[in-house]
Order: structure tokens, then sequence, then C-alpha cells
């Protein structure tokens, strides 16, 4: 149902493939349509183009279809267009001609738009709460494990000592900086885009400054051309940020998967969170961590994805927009799961003792004995060339005892510093000025 078709409605085939999944995507938009037209109704009673006594009817209505929506109640109806419709079509049928009038000075297009916004900023907050709980682990397993050592590897051959909290620690601090990127996308989302109606603005006198207060929006986006194209452009820069936090997993992924590989034997996992074989009965297989790599190297695949469907677009809107809700608004799940099972498996992960203690991580010291020497007055390179002789004559002879301590060292891993760092960026999302406003305005 197209309720701003005029005589003739749209070949059935032609209907149904730009309707697409829309009514499948629309569902996660359900809440946020509500919350746009409540502040919508507000503001056009303020300026004369709704009376007293509609606002308060269409306010009641509006709210007793949220509330449906949180109960699991709501649906988009056989035939009906989208979201917006789906809305309009329930007011007009529960309270008659009053709930044709939530459309005055507002495009689809403008109402979707402000819909994906409020959808993005809650969706942001959902996986900053689960960054910070991972964070948490992360920065406490570093902790927990600090004195115990482990091979470092470039090229993945053995480089030099490292250890578990360094291990733990890099990632907090990978998080830490993925945050700050996250905070960027989430000041993008939270303009107002509402009022820009097709992308041209309204002849009626509306007050976008009163609906930007309403929901709790840090600002507008001020030109109405420029709100509409907005529309990928956020979707791209959240995308970018969700997948740098997946690049930080996956990464993190990889090293699990080859600690725990036998000809490693760095780490294990209680059986329960790994998986067996059909054949092989002495598997331990790290399923987990390999869906979390698989899932987050998809994600990172996801800015790409929003440039090739929005790239050379002229300004204005355009259908391929419609598409952009089947790549973004899955993601969000995505990754909060790889999130909340990455830190199911390191609360779990158990960690070996003594590992460097084998002869064959020997040559992990050799830097060490480098350092001895410069530390007694040997130039550098006379120092490297002594030990890297004894290596090959088979005379290397070595301490397991090592003493690092300028920051972020093995002896000085300034966690206290990555969480203050983490913790000052958490502190600018300010997601309690929202909260207030959409309580507020719930409760108008």
């Amino acid at each position: 149902m197209k309720l701003w078709q005029k005589d003739k409605d749209s070949l059935k085939e032609v209907s149904q493939f730009t309707v697409g999944k829309d009514g499948e995507m629309d569902l996660f938009l359900s809440r946020f349509d509500v919350l746009g037209s409540l502040a919508h109704i507000t503001m056009l009673e303020s300026v004369g183009l709704l009376t007293k006594e509609e606002l308060i009817t269409l306010s009641k209505e509006l709210k007793s279809i949220y509330q449906e929506i949180e109960n699991g109640k709501f649906v988009i109806e056989e035939g009906v267009e989208d979201i917006h419709s789906q809305v309009e079509v329930l007011l007009t049928r529960r309270i008659g001609e009053a709930g044709k009038k939530i459309h005055s000075g507002r495009s689809r297009n403008d109402q979707v738009l402000v819909d994906i916004k409020l959808f993005l900023r809650h969706e942001i907050q959902r996986s900053v709460e689960q960054i910070k709980n991972l964070f948490d682990i992360l920065l406490a397993k570093s902790e927990e494990h600090k004195h115990r050592l482990l091979p470092g590897y470039t090229h993945l051959q053995l480089a030099m000592p490292s250890s578990f909290g360094l291990w733990f620690g890099a990632y907090a601090e990978s998080l830490a900086d993925d945050l700050i990127t996250l905070h960027g996308a989430y000041q993008i989302a939270n303009k107002n885009p509402l009022g820009s109606a097709a992308g041209y603005g309204s002849s009626f006198p509306l007050n976008r400054t009163m609906t930007t207060k309403l929901l709790g929006f840090d600002d507008l986006n001020y030109n109405v051309v420029y709100a509409q194209m907005g529309r990928g452009k956020s979707e791209r820069i959240v995308a970018q940020a969700l997948a740098n936090v997946a690049a930080t997993l996956a990464k993190l992924a990889m090293d699990a998967c080859l600690f725990l590989n036998q000809n490693f034997g760095l780490i294990s996992f209680p059986d329960e969170l790994t998986t067996g074989s059909s054949i092989m009965p002495h598997k331990k297989n790290p399923d987990v961590f390999e869906l979390i790599r698989g899932k987050c190297n998809a994600l990172q695949s996801l800015p790409n994805e929003i440039a090739m469907l929005t790239t050379n677009l002229p300004s204005g809107y355009h259908r391929e927009f419609q598409l952009l809700k089947e790549k973004v608004f899955p993601a969000f799940q995505t990754l909060n799961d790889c999130l909340s099972m990455t830190g199911l498996m390191l609360s779990n992960m158990i960690v070996k003792d003594n590992i460097l203690e084998d002869e064959k991580y020997k040559f992990l010291f050799s830097v060490e004995e480098v350092n001895k020497l410069v530390l007694t007055g040997v130039p550098f390179r006379d120092a490297y060339k002594k030990i890297g002789k004894e290596i090959e004559e088979g005379k290397f002879t070595y301490s397991t005892k090592i003493n690092h301590t300028h920051e972020g060292s093995i002896g000085n891993l300034c966690n206290d510093k990555i969480k203050a760092n983490f913790e000052s960026t958490l502190s600018s999302f300010h997601f309690e000025k929202p909260e207030a406003a959409i309580r507020q305005l719930l409760a108008l």
C-alpha cells in the first residue's frame, strides 16, 4: 500500500523488486520511526499545523504503538510499503483523519534519514558497552599474567621475549584507539536531518532546532541538501569505525588460533569451549576464534561495499540507498556477538607457565645478551657481531631473566595510562543526553 500513490499503481513485479527486503529491514527502525514522529508532531503543534487536541490524541496512540514494538507485537502488514506507512496506517485506522496529518512538513526521505540516525546512535552505544566489557577483561588479564613470558615473533620467526601482559594489553590499547574512531562516527550520527524533507526544505515554518532537542541530538544537519547527501556517508563512516574494531578482533582471533596450535602450545581452553573432529579423537579445534576471524574479516569489507553502492551518485536521493540497510543493520549484531564471544573465550583462557624455559626459545634472548655487552661499554655493532658469532659457532649462552622498565615494556605495562585514555574517550560520548531526551519525549 503506497499512501502517496495517485490513480495508478506500479506493476506488481516492479513493486516487488523495488521494495525488496525493506519490510524486514524496516523492523530495525520501527521504534525510531515512532520517536521521530513524536518529535515531529510536537513541533507541528508548536507552529500551528496541529491543534493541541490532535497532538494529545496522536501522541497517545504513537506511544501505544511504541509499546507494541517494545513488546514484540508490531508487524508491517502484507501490502504495506514500509515502516512509515505502517505507522500512519495504524494511526488513521485507530483515530481517523488526524492520523494523516503526521506527514505534514516531512518526506519519506528525511523520515528514513532520522530513523537511521537514531538507529545508528543507539547501536553505537550498544557496541561501545560491549567494547567496554572486553576492554576490562583484556586489562584484567594483562595484569593477571604480566609476569608470564611468551615468545614474540616477527615474520612468524622467533624474535624477542614478550609477555602475556603485553599481549593482552596490546589489544586493550587497540580497542582504545578503535573507540576514538567510533566516537567520531557517533558525532556524525548524532546530528538531526529531520526537516530537510526531500532534500530541499519546506515552505512550512518548521522548527528544526526544536526537534533536535526533543530527540537529544547534539546538533543539526543544517543544509538541507547536505542532510540528504549524508545518506550513505553516515553509514560508511560508521561502518569504517566498526571495521576498525573488527580488525582488532580478527587479529586477536588469529593469534589465539596460533597459540592454541600444538606446535606453539602457549595456551589452552576448557573442552566445552572447543570442538572436536568426526574422525580424529584428539582434536580440540578453535572454532569460536575461527568464526570470529571470518565474521570480522567480512565486517572489514563493509565500508568498501557501501562505497561501491554510493560512489559517484549525484546529490539528492537515489534508490540504491535502500540497499545500505541490508549491509549495515545486521553488522552491529555480528560485531556485538564477536565482542561477547571474544570476552567469553579470553575469560576462560588457560595460560601456560615457564614457556621460555624450553631451550628451543633460547635465541629469543640474543638481543638481551647484546644489550648486556652494550651496558658494559661495548659499541652496539661490535656487541651484535660478537653474539652473532657465538650463535653461529654454537657457543651462545643466555639468561631468561630480563629487566625492561621503559614505558609500555614487559616491566612497565602502563595499563593505568591505557585505561585513562579509554575512559576519557568513553566519557565524551555523553550517552546520558539522548537517553534523557528520549525518556522525556515518551513522557510528554
